[in-house]
């Protein structure tokens, strides 16, 4: 029964994108049409102009990110001038609605075409049923997420489910690491966080140690990890469900050391430690979840008025660190692939999404056992025009390693790791280890939305024409 049902399943979907690319095909050739039935040669012009003004608005906005006072000012009325500039050229002409007609047809194409492209999901990552932990423990911040502890009564209901709460207090931080040792000695046979994902990462570094389940409850602001992990980020307490109908998976984790000697530099934090709660070993690696990131990102976050006025804080800093006026020159080595003088680098447990803008932001794995890596490096307004390019982009490069080192020519280099914000010895070396973390889910999630992926009108059309062959019962060719 459900081999059959997995089969109609497969048919109805292969039907679904069938009518997609057909529905891309007719979409795409209607935007054209109207733009040249309605415009004429003209709709080259009008074409060019959009795409002219795309161009000088992300320059402005470079222009504005980069440079300071009256260049800074005239900047901003460009970048919001040149659209509307756009608009009234379009206006005047006579062809605004065409423009606008032609575009929304235009996108519907595109969104088509991707959902045409778009295989089913990428192998779930094997998860096992498994009995319900004896002697589960786990670690609440209140604070995290705006009191999402306490808004969602978290503490009685993991009490009920038999397990021990230890809430943590603001006033006097805690050394969380420590916190889950000592749980571990008493019996402890899963630990388990309501908070942050720097919290999540100290405690998931100790559950990897001594090798039990970890139990992730999405009590934070932003909560990356259980969003890739599939879980319910709206409804805490759905987490709660682990630990009586719990399947578990295994999942890789992220490690920064730095300093010659690898894994025994030196790691240490600055300013407070978010709500981690106590500061982390310096001298040993530290894991992370998510991501670390260097370069200008890690450096705003890092001066004392961010936390205060961010807006204000980041315009401040930026334009000295995307010219390298100040802060460190990076350089970074990917396996291969090499990065020279990039404002930011991002190295990530596992890769980014990059090809669905939607989906920016989601890990379609946490077990490929590899490390994303994201660099980016944008010199003058041409570079970061030609950022609209995407991954094609002159300024950004992409690759995947286990390995990652990051050198500069300053001793010691700011660094966000899972949103804490930390100094690093040079060389920074970055790796990963597969399948580290035993990790206990709900058995009943929602899961992480599909991508889709890169738009390629030749595979759209091939789509549209093949699959209709063998629906009637030819064999494509």
């Amino acid at each position: 029964m459900n081999d059959k049902s997995g089969l109609i399943g497969g048919r109805l979907d292969r039907v679904d994108r069938r009518w997609a690319a057909r529905l891309a095909l007719v979409a795409g050739t209607a935007a054209l049409l109207v733009l040249l039935v309605s415009a004429g040669l003209r709709s080259v012009a009008l074409v060019g102009v959009g795409l002219a003004g795309l161009a000088v608005t992300a320059a402005a906005v470079w222009w504005v990110l980069a440079r300071t006072g009256v260049v800074r000012a005239l900047a901003l009325v460009l970048a919001t001038g040149a659209p509307v500039a756009v608009l009234v050229f379009y206006a005047v002409a006579g062809v605004l609605w065409v423009v606008l007609v032609s575009l929304a047809l235009w996108t519907l194409a595109v969104s088509a075409g991707r959902t045409a492209l778009a295989e089913p999901g990428p192998p779930r990552t094997p998860e096992r049923r498994v009995d319900p932990p004896r002697r589960p423990f786990l670690i609440m911040n209140p604070r995290s997420g705006g009191g999402k502890v306490e808004r969602f009564r978290l503490v009685d209901r993991a009490r009920a489910l038999g397990a021990e709460v230890v809430v943590l207090d603001p006033a006097h931080p805690q050394d969380v690491a420590e916190l889950a040792r000592r749980a571990v000695d008493d019996g402890a046979d899963l630990l388990g966080v309501a908070g942050g994902d720097g919290t999540q990462a100290l405690v998931a570094g100790v559950a990897m140690e001594f090798d039990v389940p970890f139990v992730v409850i999405c009590a934070g602001t932003r909560n990356h990890f259980a969003m890739d992990l599939g879980l319910d980020r709206e409804d805490p307490s759905a987490c709660l469900q682990a630990l009586t109908d719990g399947v578990e998976i295994r999942v890789d984790l992220g490690f920064i050391a730095g300093g010659d000697a690898g894994d025994a530099g030196d790691v240490g934090d600055v300013g407070d430690a978010g709500d981690a709660g106590g500061p982390s070993a310096a001298g040993r690696e530290r894991v992370f979840v998510n991501n670390a990131s260097f370069g200008a990102y890690a450096a705003v976050v890092q001066s004392p008025g961010y936390r205060d006025d961010k807006a204000r804080t980041t315009l401040q800093l930026l334009p000295d660190l995307l010219t390298h006026h100040t802060g460190p020159r990076l350089t970074v080595r990917a396996d291969s692939v090499a990065i020279d003088g990039p404002q930011a680098v991002l190295v990530s447990n596992n890769p980014y999404r990059l090809g669905d803008p939607a989906g920016l932001g989601y890990r379609d794995r946490l077990d490929s056992g590899v490390l994303g890596v994201l660099g980016v490096k944008v010199d003058n307004a041409v570079q970061a025009a030609s950022m609209l390019r995407g991954r094609r982009g002159s300024g950004l490069t992409s690759a995947t390693a286990r390995q990652v080192v990051i050198d500069a020519d300053a001793p010691r280099v700011p660094a966000g790791v899972d949103g804490e914000a930390l100094t690093v010895s040079v060389p920074v070396r970055c790796r990963i280890e597969p399948g580290a973390l035993r990790v206990r889910l709900p058995r009943h999630r929602p899961g992480v939305p599909r991508g889709t992926p890169p738009l390629n009108w030749r595979r759209v059309r091939e789509q549209a024409l093949t699959v209709g062959r063998a629906a009637a019962g030819r064999a494509p060719r």
